[in-house]
């Protein structure tokens, strides 16, 4: 069965609710190869106390592993927040083909910064479920500052 990027997307998101119950920002990630989800991962900087714990970071790391290789050419990445610079160097480095994201990240986004940061060949998709992932960070956010 071939399963849209809504679908994808939508598991992305139930990732991301666990980060904001765990206190986390709502950040969410599934990588998918061949039509299998081989990582699903959210944020997870406050409970390792570790900056760099980003959904996307966590989720290639399981991904090698799974695949027991370094490079995921054949995959995709859904994550509901537009990366950083810092995981779009990395998503660059694993050579992931796909890159599929929710909301656009105006403040911190690797569109703005560093455009070039992903791999040549890897290939964009931008604003699925936007509405529902932006959404998700806004409410955070404003729970946050109360």
């Amino acid at each position: 069965m071939d399963y849209s990027d809504e679908y994808f997307m939508k598991q992305a998101l139930a990732e991301a609710r666990k980060a904001q119950e765990e206190g986390e920002i709502p950040v969410g990630t599934v990588i998918v190869c061949n039509n299998i989800i081989i990582a699903r991962t959210h944020n997870l900087t406050e409970t390792l106390c570790d900056i760099t714990a980003h959904a996307e970071m966590q989720a290639i790391t399981a991904a090698a592993n799974r695949l027991g290789g370094k490079y995921l050419t054949d995959c995709t990445l859904y994550v509901t927040l537009e990366p950083c610079v810092m995981c779009a160097g990395a998503i660059g480095w694993a050579q992931i083909s796909r890159v599929v994201y929710g909301a656009k990240d105006e403040k911190r986004g690797y569109s703005r910064f560093a455009p070039a940061a992903l791999h040549p060949k890897t290939s964009v998709t931008s604003g699925i479920l936007e509405t529902e992932c932006a959404e998700l960070m806004t409410s955070f956010f404003k729970e946050k500052r109360r």
